[in-house]
């Protein structure tokens, strides 16, 4: 079986390059080709004919319009070019989710400007209807980057006016979840990985943000969301975040498709990359 990782070819660093070697080593140990691809090796715009395409393309980028000639030209992706793109910006994933029913912090998001600018904040008296503080969030943005609070309407207004070029959402603070949350890992229809995250310093409990992790034991009613998250967006896998509620309730926070999983890995031993490659390996000889 003859496979593509496809990666993005100007993000380089030794975090990415070990992702990298996990799955080539992976795909190893269960009989794959794997071939890593940078995306600016195949430009989309003239089809694909003239390459010597593979079983299945490992999609761990974000460039959508390269995943959709991929799939044009008949090629299995994992993940999809529809599923990366609703879960690489938030505003997106909130209002697939919410349509889905899936439980989350309520959210709005913000309008449309052609000004490339907010000409007025009258808006922010509906966004103020989430309470203080609340958190603000660019649409696009990864590992905890990207995300603030505001602790009341003079810090809003200058957060958006500071942002104002970017497109954003606006979502209720959890108080009940300030600096923990869960990470668990999900691939086809198990959860094959979890951890518990948590910072003292900081409301947002990523490990990149300078919070800590331990391995979490699941329970089958933060199992059964996170699967529910993860196909209700059409995904094969991802890591979904999970928020605690009040009363107990879980809340999904986010469903990301290229999780980046080196911290899971370091805190739980699973191998994510494995699992996924098994699964696709799996998936494809039943199709």
């Amino acid at each position: 079986m003859r496979a593509w990782l496809i990666r993005n070819g100007f993000l380089k660093s030794q975090k990415f390059d070990h992702l990298n070697t996990l799955f080539l080593e992976a795909a190893r140990k269960l009989d794959i080709d794997l071939q890593l691809i940078d995306n600016n090796q195949i430009l989309a715009g003239q089809g694909l004919k003239d390459c010597d395409l593979p079983d299945f393309v490992l999609f761990w980028d974000k460039d959508i319009l390269l995943a959709r000639e991929l799939e044009n030209a008949g090629i299995p992706l994992f993940n999809s070019g529809d599923f990366i793109e609703i879960c690489d910006d938030k505003r997106l994933c909130h209002q697939a989710l919410y349509r889905a029913g899936i439980p989350l912090p309520k959210a709005y998001i913000a309008p449309m400007t052609y000004d490339q600018s907010f000409s007025n904040l009258d808006f922010l008296d509906q966004v103020e209807e989430l309470g203080f503080p609340l958190v603000v969030k660019e649409a696009f943005g990864s590992f905890g980057q990207q995300v603030y609070l505001a602790k009341d309407r003079r810090e809003l207004e200058e957060l958006v006016a500071g942002l104002s070029t970017t497109q954003l959402i606006f979502q209720e603070f959890i108080e009940t979840s300030q600096g923990r949350d869960l990470r668990l890992q999900v691939v086809g229809d198990q959860v094959v990985a979890s951890m518990y995250r948590y910072s003292q310093k900081d409301f947002r409990a990523n490990v990149s943000a300078g919070g800590k992790m331990k391995p979490h034991q699941a329970t089958r009613e933060q199992k059964d969301l996170a699967v529910r998250a993860v196909k209700a967006l059409g995904g094969d896998f991802a890591g979904v975040d999970l928020l605690f509620g009040p009363q107990g309730k879980m809340l999904v926070c986010e469903v990301n498709s290229n999780a980046h999983f080196k911290n899971l890995l370091d805190c739980t031993g699973v191998h994510t990359e494995e699992k996924i490659l098994a699964y696709i390996k799996e998936k494809l000889s039943h199709e």
